[in-house]
């Protein structure tokens, strides 16, 4: 019996090279033929990558308190440190930085769904998060400075030794998060942003933001 044969559908492959990747935060449905849908595979690696480095640091800063806390109560050498000012404006802008990184969130879901156009718009807001990330990094130097105008360095004595190191190993990981936002935004200029990328650098973001919180509360209570 003859059997009809049709003919394989095509592809348009240009189509499909500008929109394979293009951050879809889940299934990406297009608004006018332009985006295809596509799942973001395999999410796993990266939600567990960023999970390990969360629950490490999280270890880290848990050591570190278990010996402020032993060192405190171990030596009559504990004097009270007046914290720089400058901290508290520190902590303004590391939380408005989480805000911005929100927005930038749901301007490139808009953006992946097609009902808008501008990659420009969440371009501007990773933007803010970078550099509202940078001015949180240059305060923290002006706190270290700060502190060394007032005679007061890292052997100076206990509590300015927890002084520097927690908020120095603080401020090293958040330049990894401003490196992950980095990432990010090239790669979602070249429109190859997976969402398990965003999400990791975001979760890593918000978490920089709430360890800030209490590291500030720990310091402001203890020494």
């Amino acid at each position: 019996m003859p059997t009809t044969v049709h003919d394989l559908p095509q592809i348009d492959a240009q189509r499909v090279s500008d929109f394979s990747g293009n951050g879809g935060f889940g299934d990406v449905v297009p608004a006018e033929g332009n985006l295809r849908a596509e799942q973001d595979r395999p999410p796993q690696p990266a939600k567990l990558g960023i999970w390990v480095a969360l629950a490490a640091i999280t270890m880290s800063f848990a050591a570190l308190t278990s010996a402020l806390v032993v060192r405190q109560g171990a030596g009559a050498d504990w004097t009270h440190l007046v914290l720089p000012p400058v901290l508290y404006l520190n902590t303004f802008l590391l939380l408005a930085s989480s805000g911005t990184l929100a927005i930038a969130r749901r301007c490139i879901a808009s953006y992946a769904r097609g009902t808008a156009t501008q990659i420009v718009v969440p371009m501007r807001w990773l933007a803010a998060t970078l550099a509202l990330g940078l001015l949180f990094v240059g305060g923290q130097y002006a706190a270290w400075l700060q502190l060394k105008a007032r005679g007061l360095y890292l052997a100076t004595n206990p509590n300015c030794s927890f002084f520097y190191v927690f908020t120095g190993l603080h401020a090293a990981h958040v330049l990894g998060g401003l490196a992950g936002l980095l990432y990010v935004m090239s790669k979602l200029l070249r429109s190859i942003l997976r969402p398990s990328t965003f999400h990791a650098a975001s979760q890593y973001w918000h978490f920089m933001g709430l360890l800030w919180l209490y590291l500030l509360l720990l310091l402001w209570m203890k020494l």
